[in-house]
């Protein structure tokens, strides 16, 4: 009979290899599901992971997906290397938003290249603030910060659709619910023409620059660990788990908010009740699946990239539903999740001979 044998110590090697494996699980469980709706799996995993890459304009597409995955997934690391379980991305990247497109709203035809950054700006101080709601919650009243940050997605929600069919609707968008277009000025830079790609792919890669020195190379990324992992040792050593709690909620709101506005003022260019799209979410796979590592989230947050264009194409080439998306990102995490198990456990398949007439022997004794 299989057994699971503690280790004497976590394995290296599958601190690594167990994203892998979970991979290579879900696509083959995915080739049984293309197989079992009727579909040619070849041609499913076709869609899913070589559509996305095949052209210059795919790769494009590709990034535009990766950058909110990414900067969301950079900000939740520090929650969860703090012990600090920020579950409600989401609801601070539609924040990040409403708050970047108020500001663009007020942007007309003599305003000036100065609005791109306060959108920006904006954006990042909305997110913060959606997440400081929850670092008060947790500071003052000792609420369950999982619990307050899910359940804030759905009041962003709410405020999101409030304003998009009532006080920021276009009267000459034929009662759609949506604002106008954003003014040229207001909209983010692209790096190149014929592309959708912009500015926001740069912000994200200066962000794993910036949180891997601050991570494991400053005092500050130190404490901040510690202070959420062993508040004991934490206050011994004079750290504030409180200061802790705050600075991970806030920095985790603030790029999720970022994000939320550079979508917003860039692919969308408008705000719309579509604005919610699960990358806050998405991206708690992405900082799981990237080991809460700033480089390994890069490769993560292009793997779920091409989870959300696959589902896309699958949806418009193969009449499969687009929540196959979601049924991907599930896949990938739960088999990470079982897969994990083997940095701690060993896989013991058969006991030896002599060990088995061993405990015999022993028994007989």
């Amino acid at each position: 009979m299989p057994q699971l044998e503690v280790r004497p110590q976590a394995s290296s090697f599958w601190s690594y290899a167990s994203p892998l494996l979970a991979l290579l699980i879900t696509v083959a469980i995915g080739m049984g599901l293309f197989l079992a709706l009727g579909k040619d799996p070849v041609k499913g995993l076709q869609v899913f992971f070589w559509e996305p890459i095949k052209s210059p304009y795919a790769l494009g597409e590709l990034l535009v997906k990766a950058t909110p995955l990414l900067i969301i997934a950079l900000g939740l690391a520090v929650c969860f290397r703090s012990n600090v379980w920020n579950i409600g991305a989401e609801g601070q990247y539609v924040m990040g938003a409403l708050a970047a497109g108020g500001v663009a709203l007020l942007a007309d035809k003599t305003t000036g290249a100065w609005i791109m950054p306060v959108v920006l700006l904006a954006g990042v101080l909305g997110g913060m603030a959606w997440g400081g709601i929850t670092a008060l919650l947790r500071d003052r009243f000792n609420a369950n910060e999982i619990l307050v940050s899910l359940m804030l997605v759905y009041v962003a929600d709410m405020v999101l659709s409030y304003l998009v069919f009532g006080p920021w609707k276009d009267p000459n968008g034929y009662n759609f619910p949506q604002t106008k277009t954003f003014e040229a000025v207001t909209q983010i830079p692209r790096l190149m023409q014929g592309s959708r790609v912009n500015i926001g792919i740069v912000l994200g890669l200066l962000g794993v620059a910036g949180l891997w020195l601050f991570l494991f190379r400053t005092y500050a990324g130190f404490r901040q660990e510690v202070s959420g992992l062993a508040p004991a040792a934490a206050r011994y050593a004079g750290f504030s788990s409180r200061r802790a709690l705050w600075v991970a909620l806030l920095v985790s709101g603030g790029a999720a908010g970022l994000a939320g506005a550079l979508e917003v003022a860039g692919p969308i260019g408008q705000l719309t009740p579509y604005v919610p799209a699960g990358y806050g979410f998405a991206a708690i796979i992405v900082a799981f699946v990237g080991r809460l590592h700033p480089v390994g989230m890069v490769f993560s947050a292009l793997l779920m990239s091409m989870f959300y264009i696959g589902g896309e194409l699958a949806q418009s080439r193969l009449g499969l539903p687009k929540s196959l998306t979601g049924v991907f990102q599930g896949l990938l995490l739960f088999n990470l999740l079982a897969c994990d198990t083997l940095i701690a456990y060993r896989l013991k398949i058969f006991k030896s001979r002599v060990s088995t007439m061993a405990a015999s022997v022993k028994g007989a004794h």
